[in-house]
């Protein structure tokens, strides 16, 4: 039976979401996206994109984890490996993760399984870096200010449709009576839309800037990192949490660029392209799964949520909105649903 979904959010987790719907619901359905921001106003269009999930990153369980971004890995490779890779903001990359104080900080178990090359640095490579400890690896990144657009392109010309509107509230779109099920892909937005405590803003502010000299990603302790796009290389970073202020700080700028242009003297000749700062989504674990939510009066709104990746969310779209997607479609020919444990 044909459906009328809303996704909540338009950033890659919601464009991800709306488009694997399109594939997956039956014919004569229709998905509607509907977000306050797009493109250059989300979160994700300043992420580096990389794929190399942390310790921060948690799924609702070590299995769901472990599938959800071997899915996601599979997904961006095979774009990789298509004629929309530069279009999509897909590219190969290689580099390094190093630690002069603990092997452990420059491990990623998660990644070990699942990428094509994982392997202990050699010791010419620490000593060339004057590193301790270090991890070298192929992965992928995954350049948002060319994904987004390459997604809502797709989105649209699958006849999908755009709304811009700041949702106070998932009772308003329950008021509008033309939805089947919504899909909350709001981020942050969560705090207040699914009414969860436990989304939380971590703060990120990176430089933008043109080396194209630097071929690798270096992944340094105390957050700083140099990792190399389409066009521009972002040099990081901050993790502050808690912390909403989305302006610029020149203190973290100066730190940012001191601790990046001492592992890597040749920045200092780098073009400043422009500085960003975003709030990544944070919760204890990536939140996808179903609920009933019941507004009083015998009004009540399928929903299936898809939020709280963190700084995960490019690394991990795919996998956890395909799985948002099986219980979008579960929920609507089955309605089973599970009520919020918050």
């Amino acid at each position: 039976m044909a459906s009328s979904v809303c996704v909540v959010g338009a950033g890659v987790i919601g464009l991800t979401t709306a488009t694997l719907l399109q594939d997956a619901l039956p014919a004569g359905s229709s998905v509607t996206l509907v977000a306050d921001k797009f493109t250059t106003d989300t979160t994700s269009d300043g992420a580096a994109g990389i794929y190399r999930p942390g310790k921060y990153f948690q799924g609702p369980s070590e299995q769901m984890t472990k599938q959800w971004l071997e899915v996601s890995y599979k997904h961006y490779k095979k774009i990789l490996n298509s004629e929309d890779a530069t279009e999509a903001g897909v590219r190969a990359v290689s580099g390094y993760l190093f630690s002069n104080k603990n092997p452990e900080i420059c491990q990623s178990p998660l990644m070990k399984d699942i990428i094509d090359e994982y392997r202990e640095c050699t010791q010419n490579e620490l000593d060339l870096h004057g590193q301790k400890y270090g991890i070298f690896c192929n992965t992928l990144v995954v350049e948002c200010r060319r994904m987004q657009p390459f997604l809502m392109d797709r989105f649209k010309r699958n006849c999908g449709v755009v709304r811009k509107q700041h949702v106070n509230s998932l009772e308003e779109l329950a008021d509008e009576g033309c939805f089947d099920l919504v899909c909350n892909c709001s981020g942050l937005g969560a705090n207040v839309l699914a009414n969860d405590r436990n989304v939380t803003p971590i703060r990120g502010q990176v430089f933008k800037v043109r080396a194209p000299w630097i071929k690798n990603f270096y992944y340094y302790e105390n957050e700083t990192y140099i990792i190399p796009g389409m066009d521009l290389i972002t040099l990081g970073g901050t993790r502050q949490f808690d912390n909403d202020n989305l302006e610029v700080s020149t203190w973290d700028a100066s730190g940012i660029w001191q601790s990046c242009v001492q592992v890597m003297p040749s920045l200092k000749d780098a073009e400043v392209v422009r500085q960003w700062v975003g709030l990544r989504p944070y919760r204890p674990s990536v939140r996808v799964e179903k609920e009933l939510m019941d507004f009083g009066g015998g009004k009540t709104l399928k929903v299936v949520h898809n939020y709280g990746h963190g700084g995960y969310g490019v690394m991990s779209a795919p996998g956890s909105s395909m799985y948002a997607v099986s219980l979008i479609c579960d929920f609507l020919q089955h309605h089973q649903y599970h009520r919020a444990k918050l």
